[in-house]
């Protein structure tokens, strides 16, 4: 598997299975995902995904960051026939995968495939969004947070993915920098880049009056925040 599990192999594999029943053409994609050793969030995520899209009664989802559309399919199934979810990547044959698994599909939401940078793209959207997932670069995910904020709706979701796994994430790190008491002391605690962004992230979504955030420790760790005003 090409997934950076943060729970033991059989709690994983336990959400799994009694969470939503990935179709066919989730199964083609975690295939290409195994296939090609791309990082996705995985069916026990995912299901957590469609939930959330449900729990908000979303129309409208914005991805920072979407790949070949994994995360984005599990968002579409739960949308209305008028609904919207925005997939961005800056790979084209990526986006065109995801196009094409779209295309193939039957879901209801209308689709829009964005080639281009996800922060600049999102200052061409209006909002409201019902469901933000955050995961491009690490480093810029508090950036993403910024450009995204006043789009979410009230009683909406921000969810990032990343918060404890990927790449050179240490979590080790992470819980060090948030225990660390008094105001400045998480500063000591040294951490590469992509750690330092998860970091950074939350500190910033924790910091915001208007979110609420818990851990959701599956896959590769989701940060979501809920907006409450």
């Amino acid at each position: 598997m090409t997934l950076d599990r943060t729970l033991p192999a059989d709690i994983e594999a336990y959400a799994e299975a009694i969470g939503p029943e990935p179709d066919e053409i989730l199964a083609e994609m975690g295939a290409q995902a195994d296939r090609e050793g791309f990082p996705y969030v995985g069916p026990a995520v995912g299901g957590w995904l469609a939930t959330l899209a449900r729990l908000t009664d979303a129309r409208r989802v914005f991805e920072f960051g979407s790949g070949f559309g994994y995360s984005a399919y599990w968002f579409a199934r739960e949308l209305p026939a008028d609904g919207e979810v925005v997939l961005t990547e800056v790979d084209e044959d990526e986006l065109d995968d995801a196009r094409d698994y779209f295309t193939r599909a039957d879901v209801a939401a209308t689709a829009r495939f964005e080639l281009g940078d996800a922060i600049e793209t999102v200052d061409e959207y209006e909002g409201p969004f019902d469901v933000v997932l955050i995961d491009n670069e690490k480093h810029r995910y508090a950036e993403a947070f910024a450009a995204a904020r006043e789009k979410v709706a009230p009683g909406g979701v921000v969810a990032a993915d990343n918060a404890v796994a990927g790449g050179s994430i240490d979590v080790t790190d992470l819980r060090a920098y948030f225990e660390a008491e008094g105001p400045d002391s998480g500063a000591a605690v040294e951490m590469d880049d992509m750690t330092a962004g998860i970091a950074e992230y939350v500190e910033t979504v924790r910091a915001d009056p208007a979110f609420e955030t818990v851990l959701l420790p599956l896959g590769e760790g989701i940060a979501v925040s809920h907006r409450e005003h």
